[in-house]
């Protein structure tokens, strides 16, 4: 690697020590901001007898009370809103289906921000100007869109903006326009290689590969890789952080995703009681960020399960810490008969499976209390329901029943994919 593979090569590969040190300045000047224009924030704080002028070090920040997505619904729409309405350019929101949504505002300067760390990530990936980019996720409320394009208009790439579905127009496109850079939610990659299969064609200019929004296990990585002939990235950033790429992504070396360090602060703590937990070891994610203007979270718990891998300068030469992927959430445990287990845990049990499809459901079904679960697969000859609850049993715990389907045979969702289901008796599964 050299610096030319690096967008900001000053920012992205400084010592440890000048990073911290420009984490701790930002980290004052933010309390600062949050306490004098977020009212959300300065009732929080003063509930917490804090205040600004209390914050010495990185050793004070465990003082400072954490939010958590409930918070940011119950300030909605600006509780938590640092600044000038006037100053306000642009509005995203949380994809949740239900309830009260988490908006995100972006002052012009936000937007800037948003559109650097994606530009990095777009770099980290191996694209230079001029690169055409398919960009497939929404355009809309939901933020994968608009980030991306964000980003690719500050990287100079040629953008593509096809958004979601239309499967067939997106492999034409591809094609037409020698698409070399893709763009996607984790299983729509998954959606893009069937219409490939279904078409007999190849995307014979796709070199990379930019996934997220959804956990993306290393066997699932590998098989969307080999069959599209690409090297597949993935890209990390939540609504709450101000969208995706915000907290950065994967670099070539794929030793972990490198976190934009000098935007965000972040902690690995314990789910249940919120101590640090050491590096290494695997805990909730909590994030701060330190340059954003129009809301910035601070100490947010992002409900996101990972560890710290590793802090020394990378292969790559950045100097960012780097996260594992991310496991699943806090919030997605599901117990069935006394055995714990995430959803991702499953996926990435079934792709262990010779022959079985990255399609499936997970059924939960509660009759009086009494839960059960089914796991419904797509598969190819040969795979059968025996083999998969064996192979499940052996690394879950339990044996699940469940039925196995052709190829195409499960309901596919535009956008993120819905993989659990609650049922009770006589009722058809309703998505969680």
């Amino acid at each position: 690697m050299t610096r030319e593979d690096l967008l900001q090569p000053e920012l992205e590969a400084m010592s440890r020590d000048q990073l911290e040190s420009l984490q701790l300045s930002r980290l004052r000047t933010v309390l600062r901001r949050a306490w004098e224009g977020g009212p959300a924030y300065r009732e929080l704080y003063r509930k917490a007898g804090f205040r600004p002028e209390d914050f010495r070090d990185f050793g004070d920040l465990a003082k400072l009370p954490g939010i958590g997505k409930e918070d940011l619904r119950l300030a909605y729409p600006y509780g938590f809103f640092c600044g000038d309405p006037r100053e306000l350019r642009e509005l995203h929101m949380s994809s949740g289906s239900t309830g009260t949504p988490i908006a995100m505002l972006y002052t012009q300067a936000d937007l800037e921000q948003w559109a650097e760390c994606m530009a990095r990530c777009y770099r980290m990936a191996g694209c230079r100007p001029g690169d055409p980019v398919q960009i497939t996720p929404s355009f809309g409320l939901f933020n994968g869109g608009f980030g991306m394009y964000h980003g690719a208009r500050r990287a100079g790439l040629f953008v593509i903006p096809t958004g979601a579905g239309n499967t067939a127009r997106q492999v034409r496109l591809a094609r037409d326009f020698r698409t070399r850079v893709f763009t996607a939610v984790v299983s729509y990659g998954v959606r893009l290689i069937e219409e490939l299969d279904r078409l007999g064609l190849d995307l014979p200019d796709l070199e990379i590969g930019v996934f997220g929004a959804e956990t993306f296990p290393d066997s699932l990585k590998q098989r969307i890789s080999r069959r599209l002939g690409i090297e597949a990235f993935d890209i990390y950033g939540m609504t709450e952080t101000g969208g995706v790429g915000t907290l950065g992504q994967d670099c070539p070396d794929h030793s972990g995703i490198h976190v934009w360090e000098d935007h965000y602060l972040v902690e690995i703590v314990d789910p249940a009681g919120g101590g640090p937990v050491p590096d290494g070891q695997p805990g909730e994610l909590v994030v701060t960020s330190l340059t954003r203007l129009a809301l910035p979270v601070i100490r947010f718990r992002t409900g996101d399960l990972t560890r710290i891998l590793a802090r020394q300068a990378c292969a790559c030469g950045r100097t960012h810490l780097r996260l594992a992927p991310i496991t699943g959430r806090v919030d997605d445990m599901l117990i069935v008969k006394g055995i714990n287990f995430f959803p991702s845990q499953v996926e990435q049990a079934l792709l262990e499976i010779p022959g079985v499809l990255p399609n499936y459901q997970i059924i939960i079904e509660d009759n009086q209390g009494v839960k059960n679960v089914r796991i419904n697969v797509e598969a190819g000859p040969g795979v059968t329901g025996f083999m998969v609850e064996k192979h499940l049993k052996e690394r879950l715990g339990f044996s699940p029943k469940g039925d196995i389907f052709p190829p195409g045979g499960l309901p596919r969702q535009e956008g993120k994919a819905v993989r659990v289901f609650h049922q009770r008796p006589d009722d058809s599964p309703a998505g969680g």
